[in-house]
């Protein structure tokens, strides 16, 4: 018998849908005018209860570099910083199913937004979206601007800060998140 055949009776496995992933709420300022977003926190950031927390993610060097902070520093002075730079961080999702860290796992039927348009009203003084790789930015385009919800402000699509995202050197990720970030308004 191939490992492929059932015995005749025994019971048919099944496939395990994995647990619904639940984001973290923003760190944000009411006078916040960058929104940064990812998609949904990885699992090292999950368990952490922390955004970024991946060792290998570039998001807190990079941001670290650029905003003129200890990439290593405490978490609350890292968000401190942040805040301090009138910048947000969240993400796009509030829940959805994914197995492991990568965007590419989300089972899009699953995806649940966060509640952007009260997010959107409670910081009037936002001027810019991020969108953190190419999973945050879908996310983003159907979840968000599909329903028409922020589109009078600038979004830009920044490469990913993920480890995963191999392609882009640090170098690249870096000048191309320093140019979005220090991108001075009309």
């Amino acid at each position: 018998m191939s490992p492929r055949q059932r015995v005749r009776g025994a019971p048919r496995r099944t496939r395990r849908r994995p647990a619904p992933v639940s984001s973290f709420a923003p760190i944000a300022a009411a006078d916040c005018e960058i929104l940064i977003l990812g998609s949904m926190p990885g699992t090292a950031s999950l368990a952490a209860i922390q955004y970024y927390a991946h060792p290998r993610n570039a998001f807190w060097p990079i941001l670290g570099d650029i905003v003129g902070f200890a990439a290593d520093a405490a978490y609350e002075e890292r968000l401190r910083a942040l805040l301090a730079a009138r910048i947000a961080v969240w993400d796009v999702l509030r829940s959805c199913r994914r197995p492991g860290s990568l965007d590419s796992n989300i089972d899009a039927a699953s995806e649940i937004a966060n509640d952007f348009p009260r997010f959107f009203r409670e910081h009037p003084r936002l001027i810019r979206v991020l969108t953190n790789g190419g999973g945050a930015t879908v996310c983003y385009r159907r979840h968000v601007l599909a329903a028409g919800h922020g589109k009078d402000l600038l979004h830009l699509v920044l490469p990913s800060t993920s480890p995963a995202n191999a392609s882009w050197t640090f170098a690249r990720k870096l000048e191309a998140w320093r140019a979005a970030l220090l991108l001075r308004s009309a």
